[in-house]
């Protein structure tokens, strides 16, 4: 692909919008910098917050434990992590640089600050409302009037698209629907699979370089913590245990790993991908162990990246963010692709990779952000794998198999309907499962 190529530019900017770095599980972060940013416009510490964010969000953060929070889970640790020690202006960074005394406040804050939840009905899958109050009460209003703030993000992590103070509108954009339509987003429907493979077979790597070069540090960071840590289910170690040191193995177990430190606190951040820091290790880690085992080149292992990162994203656009279609299974088929180019595979490798993972795993659901997502991912990046080596042995899925359609970008869709369309009464029901209605 030539640089003069429209693709070629738009390719390297959606790698450039979605391969952010994050601390923790986005969702319950991206409460976080709702909650820093309606702080931020209050210009005092609220004494009163209510948060409305729809059922996905609900369902993404309320097993999960927020880093720097003393191990608290939830949207109200969330919450008040970001009003305490939130810098709003380091988006998903948002509470990285917390400090111990700050921890102590946050643990301090939540104890005396009445913090409500409710489910947003507001008919978007991604959709976070927090709104702050001070100087609320008879007592208060003698010294200063009632102040308050609204800050909503909607369709995806860090798109602020309605503030208020006061009752005054400071901000407000018409949610889209589609993160990749939104303002200031690269359109997301050039991308296709001819065009992913194109570009990362011929993209100059300094393009990409600084970006990918994170990928690999933060991520394989967090899967040495992992490995090293009692996190979570500790998923990655029972499976190095339980089914020895193929490279195979390492590529699920260190992916596992990964996740469940993620899930379970760990303070590294984490580069993701179309919104998901699991995501981000599902398309990275499997890779980075193939080409370490491979005795991959750098060039090699950057373009084998490029390739799954976007495979990834091609098929998250037609889904969405948040869906009852686990994002693991589109990340592992993408892992799926950029492992066949390592090996040696071509284009035809790459997309049958991708098809067969997605027709052995297509039915796993999301049931929310939590420990189990190690398990689902290690399961994601086997099907990737077996995809691929199907392939390359001769065999394969056909269209007609169940949702698998001749060509690629026609399974893709059929994922992409699974996904967006059929599932939504799953999800709905999942939803109402974990939260017990």
């Amino acid at each position: 692909m030539e640089r003069t190529d429209e693709r070629y530019g738009a390719y390297v900017s959606i790698l450039e919008e979605e391969l952010i770095a994050a601390m923790g599980c986005t969702e319950p972060i991206a409460i976080a910098l709702a909650a820093a940013r309606a702080r931020e416009l209050l210009g005092a510490e609220p004494t009163r917050v209510h948060v409305a964010a729809s059922g996905s969000i609900i369902k993404n953060a309320k097993s999960v434990v927020v880093p720097h929070t003393g191990g608290l889970k939830g949207i109200e640790a969330a919450a008040a992590a970001g009003i305490v020690a939130g810098e709003a202006g380091r988006s998903l960074e948002v509470i990285a640089d917390v400090s111990p005394t700050d921890v102590e406040d946050v643990v301090a804050y939540l104890g005396r600050t009445p913090i409500t939840v409710e489910r947003a009905d507001s008919g978007l899958d991604f959709d976070i409302v927090v709104r702050a109050f001070a100087g609320e009460g008879a007592k208060a209003a003698a010294s200063a009037p009632a102040r308050s703030t609204l800050v909503r993000i909607a369709d995806f992590h860090t798109n602020i698209v309605r503030e208020e103070r006061d009752g005054e509108v400071l901000r407000d954009a018409a949610p889209t629907s589609e993160g990749g339509a939104a303002e200031g987003m690269t359109d997301r429907g050039l991308l296709s699979m001819a065009g992913i493979w194109d570009f990362a077979m011929t993209v100059d790597v300094d393009d990409v370089r600084e970006l990918l070069d994170r990928q690999i540090a933060c991520n394989g960071a967090v899967v040495d913590e992992g490995l090293a840590g009692d996190w979570g289910a500790n998923i990655g170690s029972v499976m190095l245990g339980a089914y020895g040191d193929d490279v195979k193995v390492r590529a699920c177990a260190c992916a596992a790993a990964a996740s469940d430190a993620r899930m379970s606190g760990c303070e590294l951040p984490v580069v993701i991908n179309s919104g998901s820091g699991n995501q981000g290790i599902t398309v990275s880690v499997p890779l980075i162990v193939y080409a370490r085992e491979l005795g991959s080149s750098d060039e090699q292992l950057y373009r084998a990246l490029v390739l799954s990162n976007l495979v990834a994203i091609h098929q998250k656009t037609g889904i969405g963010r948040l869906s009852a279609f686990c994002g693991a299974v589109c990340a592992g088929a993408a892992a799926g692709a950029g492992i066949a180019y390592l090996d040696g595979g071509g284009y035809k490798e790459a997309c049958h990779a991708v098809v067969n993972a997605l027709s052995i795993v297509a039915g796993m659901v999301c049931d929310g952000a939590k420990p189990s997502c190690a398990g689902k991912i290690a399961f994601s990046v086997n099907a990737g794998i077996l995809g691929y080596v199907m392939y390359r042995d001769g065999q394969q899925f056909y269209g007609g198999d169940g949702i698998v359609k001749k060509g690629v970008e026609n399974t893709i869709d059929s994922i992409a309907r699974l996904g967006r369309d059929g599932m939504r009464a799953t999800n709905d029901e999942i939803i109402r499962i974990m939260l017990g209605s």
